[in-house]
């Protein structure tokens, strides 16, 4: 009876292990060790930290080719276009960054039906296609800047690559907000100022000017209206909306990310009743076993439900050729063969 008891508690171990570490999925503990870091490998290099953005490229490719386009329909049809006006080439690219990003203010507007059917299509194609490119630029560039965002908050400890690769990636949408609200914090600032500087206006008006262009509310009654604003604006709406945008973004998918952590977590600690058990019995064997146990914790966390255990156990059962409840290298040869 000891033999048996001892044979099984070695076949049930070996299991386990053989589950956890399965060379078809992720180890289960997700802990690091530096026991576990390989002396012969080299040291990661900074810039292998981060999945940079390879569209980054094409990316500013087709935003230069968009503004460019934009300017010059904008400068053919200058005439056509009223309000203040300064450089023919400059409030061509003003205009157009104004109508892409939907501030407005109105301190241009077109004035015939050519120059208003432009608009409107620069309009629609600018939230379509620009703000989806852009939000990928943004994606860029706040992960560059997430190590040293992760380096100051532990100024005080030694921190090496693999520590700041295994703080990011358990809180990588915190450090997004962190980095996402501080980029805007400087941007709103910069605004400000350069209004009260150059266009001479007074703090409150400023600031005012700046919070209606960044929520792209744009009244029109505050903008810029020299060369130098213009150009300034050009650069500091696109950066400064989309930033704004993206911030939001980051917030909402940390509120949705905490609340689906909490469930996890509730689900993880609370105690297992009879009613479970029978719930994550799916052969009704009266024997829960680890995959089973793994699958109902799974079904409770919302993070899989019936209609996926169906496609997937469809798919084992469409790999297991012989029918024998196991898959082997002749099961999927044949079931290949047979397709």
């Amino acid at each position: 009876m000891a033999q048996d008891f001892n044979t099984k508690s070695r076949t049930t171990s070996s299991s386990k292990r053989r589950l956890r570490r399965s060379r078809s999925a992720p180890r289960g503990d997700c802990t690091y060790d530096d026991n576990d870091v390989k002396t012969d490998e080299p040291p990661l290099h900074p810039s292998q930290l981060f999945n940079l953005n390879p569209n980054l490229r094409r990316v500013i490719m087709f935003l230069a080719l968009y503004l460019t386009i934009g300017t010059l329909c904008f400068y053919l049809v200058r005439n056509q276009i009223s309000g203040h006006k300064t450089n023919g080439v400059l409030d061509a690219v003003y205009f157009c960054v104004v109508t892409m990003t939907t501030v407005g203010y109105g301190d241009l507007v077109p004035s015939s039906s050519t120059s208003r059917l432009l608009a409107c299509a620069f309009v629609f194609s600018g939230m379509v296609l620009v703000g989806h490119l852009l939000s990928r630029a943004a994606d860029y560039l706040v992960e560059k800047q997430e190590t040293l965002l992760v380096r100051a908050f532990h100024l005080r400890q030694s921190s090496g690559p693999l520590d700041i690769l295994k703080e990011l990636q358990t809180n990588k949408l915190r450090y997004k907000c962190y980095v996402t609200f501080l980029i805007f914090a400087v941007l709103f600032l910069a605004g400000t100022i350069f209004l009260v500087t150059f266009e001479n206006m007074p703090v409150i008006e400023a600031f005012y000017c700046v919070c209606s262009t960044v929520t792209t509310l744009g009244y029109g009654d505050k903008s810029f209206n020299s060369g130098t604003g213009r150009l300034f604006a050009v650069f500091w709406i696109l950066t400064s909306t989309i930033c704004l945008a993206q911030f939001l973004l980051y917030v909402a998918e940390l509120n949705a990310e905490t609340k689906q952590r909490e469930l996890v977590k509730w689900v993880l600690t609370r105690r297992i009743t009879n009613n479970d058990l029978e719930a994550a019995d799916l052969d009704e064997d009266r024997v829960v076993e680890a995959a089973e146990f793994i699958v109902y914790k799974l079904k409770e966390m919302g993070k899989i439900d019936e209609k996926d255990i169906s496609g997937i156990m469809e798919e084992f059962e469409n790999l297991d050729y012989d029918e024998s409840g196991n898959l082997t290298n002749s099961d999927i040869v044949l079931a290949q063969i047979q397709r």
